[in-house]
């Protein structure tokens, strides 16, 4: 009885100090995972504002832009816009003849948002044409050559041909026919044409076929053209 009287006290006081360590370890742990979960959250909240702060201060600045944007020539496509420019020092020779080259092979048949919108490779056209004129180059000083191949033969079909294949109209034919007013030569790789299956017939009557683009490519820059690629890449 005298042995056992001491082991007991021993045991209790043994238990309690276990189990006081035990909930010190299980409150730290506690305590250390409230830290980092606070700190985690407090540095979400923070990248969350700043990435809401950021996408506000582009809106608003590209809102700004947009309501400067000019179209001194090609109109009806958004993306041919100009961005006026203060106190230019570099300035073009309004005097020379620029003969522009665009080969433009920008062409997805996955994406059925853009079958329905101008072609993005026709409106960077635009673009580069808009920009020659804003900076003072008279348009009857434009020499423009535009050749077409790959999936992009699409643009150059006729409406009835282009609305029997997408079930919409061909929302680029005015900007061709804006093209054709300043005399540009369009023409279409008759390579692109047997591999994808065009036929001529169904291609607006301004467009000329040549045997290849890549022929189109090397006479024309003979000849001092200035080569655009226009290419989804």
């Amino acid at each position: 009885m005298k042995i056992i009287a001491p082991l007991l006290v021993w045991f209790l006081l043994t238990s309690s100090l276990v189990s006081g360590q035990s909930m010190t370890q299980t409150d730290s742990l506690k305590m250390h995972t409230d830290s980092v979960i606070k700190a985690l959250t407090e540095k979400y909240d923070k990248l969350v504002r700043d990435s809401i702060e950021k996408e506000v201060k582009d809106s608003l600045r590209w809102a700004k832009l947009k309501a400067e944007y000019t179209y001194p020539l090609i109109k009806n496509s958004e993306w041919s816009m100009v961005v006026p420019v203060k106190n230019i020092q570099e300035k073009p020779d309004p005097s020379m003849r620029y003969k522009l080259l665009f080969n433009l092979t920008v062409w997805s048949s996955k994406d059925t948002a853009a079958i329905r919108q101008i072609n993005g490779g026709l409106s960077e056209i635009g673009r580069i044409i808009n920009l020659h004129v804003a900076a003072g180059i008279p348009k009857e000083n434009l020499d423009i050559a535009i050749v077409i191949h790959g999936g992009a033969l699409n643009v150059y079909l006729a409406n009835e041909f282009y609305k029997k294949k997408f079930k919409v109209d061909n929302p680029n034919l005015d900007l061709f026919k804006q093209f054709t007013a300043l005399k540009a030569k369009l023409m279409a790789c008759g390579q692109a044409e047997r591999y994808f299956g065009f036929v001529q017939e169904e291609l607006i009557p301004e467009v000329r076929t040549a045997l290849t683009a890549q022929v189109v490519l090397s006479t024309y820059q003979l000849k001092g053209y200035v080569l655009y690629n226009v290419s989804n890449e």
